[in-house]
């Protein structure tokens, strides 16, 4: 047997002493903290994804609000609350035109009205007609009557001309109140005044919780904004001018870009299961969190449609389009050396792949990478105790959380990853205290010899 094939085989036992006699305890908690020791836990499956799809999905870490598209401007349609609605001939949603019939009145109660007024006013003018009869005959009598009467017949007269002085007036009176009536008939439906699509219907004058609204609501077509809504606990979050992202809930690749225009914290929206949030204070009741209206003035707003639910997000520069390939920071391990990512080799098997990176978005939080990584690797988000070995999955469901990878001590977690590179992959035995394993290890650890 050859020299060198005697020391390498003397140094190999060294090892296996060390590591299997009287050192064997230290052995496994060796083990335990330098993960190239033991060929890892077959239970242990780390989730993977493409690279590519993990910069097009959307992160959420932007704050999402509800928003609707409505007009600039919205027109209030009030009725006569001492008149009986005959029919609504618009629906919620509908697009109405200008001069467009909205609501009828019954009308069969001021018909009645106008032919009993009109009844009234014959009648009054028999009375007068009659009058100026009976005031002609008098007239005539006194004419012929000696001195001394005529007195009497003056006296008449003059009783006959009050009383048609009276039926006048009354005449006249009646006349204005068929004025009236028929007014009310001409006015028996209710137009709209501007061209719009009609957003709420509120018949007993009230919203849906019960405070007072107007009958109907139409939003002008023209200009659009976009409404929002956040509660009293967030709104410290928003701030006049501050831009934002108006995304499609149908597809959230169309978006729309505009900024805050009013935070109208002067006008609280009505408190009720859709409008407020319930907390919870630490010790005390369950409490209604009032919510405010927001408004977003648009830039530009085409392909938006007159009550289109949307969302409303912060502008981060989310949308902004990148040339190269770009990597969250919350990826990338910033080793001493050089940065690196956990990378699933052909093997199904997750490992250290070092990269080379160029710019930084600070307001993103993203990485260039110049080389070293594709868009069709898959990588995973770098958790505590990731070890190189471990098998990895593309469907999340395959992960086992009851492994012992993802049920560490806290004192292994620590605050910072610990990789076997840092334990020193490359240490040599004699690093090892001798009066830990119990046995003497190779001087200069196992060492090949020419």
């Amino acid at each position: 047997m050859s020299r060198k094939k005697v020391v390498v085989l003397v140094g190999t036992l060294a090892v296996v002493a060390a590591l299997g006699g009287t050192g064997f305890y230290f052995r496994e908690e060796l083990a335990e903290m330098i993960p190239f020791l033991q060929e890892g836990n077959s239970k242990d499956r780390v989730f993977v994804e493409k690279v590519s799809l993990v910069m097009n999905q959307y992160t959420g870490v932007s704050n999402r609000y509800n928003g609707t598209v409505e007009s600039q401007d919205t027109f209030e349609v009030s009725v006569d609350s001492n008149r009986k609605i005959n029919e609504i001939k618009v629906e919620v949603g509908e697009l109405v035109e200008e001069g467009q019939t909205l609501v009828t009145y019954d009308t069969n109660e001021l018909k009645m009205q106008i032919a009993q007024a009109n009844l009234e006013v014959e009648s009054i003018n028999n009375d007068i007609e009659n009058y100026n009869k009976q005031k002609e005959t008098l007239a005539q009598e006194r004419d012929k009557a000696a001195d001394s009467e005529k007195f009497s017949y003056t006296t008449q007269i003059q009783n006959i001309e009050n009383s048609i002085a009276q039926k006048q007036f009354d005449l006249e009176s009646k006349q204005l109140e068929i004025s009236k009536y028929q007014k009310q008939m001409n006015e028996s439906s209710v137009k709209s005044k501007v061209s719009g699509v009609v957003r709420e219907i509120n018949e007993k004058g009230t919203d849906a919780n019960g405070n007072t609204a107007p009958f109907m609501t139409i939003l002008k077509t023209g200009e659009y904004r976009v409404k929002g809504s956040i509660d009293e606990q967030n709104i410290w979050m928003l701030a006049d001018g501050q831009p934002v992202v108006i995304r499609s809930r149908v597809d959230e690749t169309k978006t729309w870009k505009g900024k805050i225009a009013l935070i109208d914290t002067e006008k609280p929206q009505s408190q009720g299961n859709s409008n407020s949030n319930m907390y919870m204070p630490e010790g005390g009741e369950a409490m209604t969190a009032t919510k405010y209206p927001f408004y977003i003035e648009l830039e530009s707003a085409d392909g938006l449609i007159l009550g289109q639910h949307v969302y409303i997000e912060l502008d981060n520069g989310q949308e902004q389009v990148k040339e190269g390939l770009w990597l969250y920071g919350s990826y990338i391990i910033q080793d001493e050396e050089k940065p690196y990512v956990w990378v699933a080799n052909d093997k199904d098997q997750l490992e250290k792949r070092y990269i080379e990176l160029g710019e930084y978005d600070a307001e993103m939080d993203e990485y260039e990478i110049v080389s070293g990584l594709s868009g069709d690797d898959y990588i995973t988000w770098p958790m505590q105790g990731l070890y190189e070995g471990v098998t990895t999955v593309t469907d999340e469901a395959e992960v086992d959380h009851s492994s012992p990878l993802y049920n560490q001590e806290p004192e292994a977690m620590g605050t910072e990853q610990v990789y076997p590179e840092e334990l020193g992959t490359e240490m040599p035995l004699e690093s090892v205290p001798d009066t830990e394993l119990g046995v003497e290890a190779a001087p200069g650890g196992v060492e090949v010899i020419e």
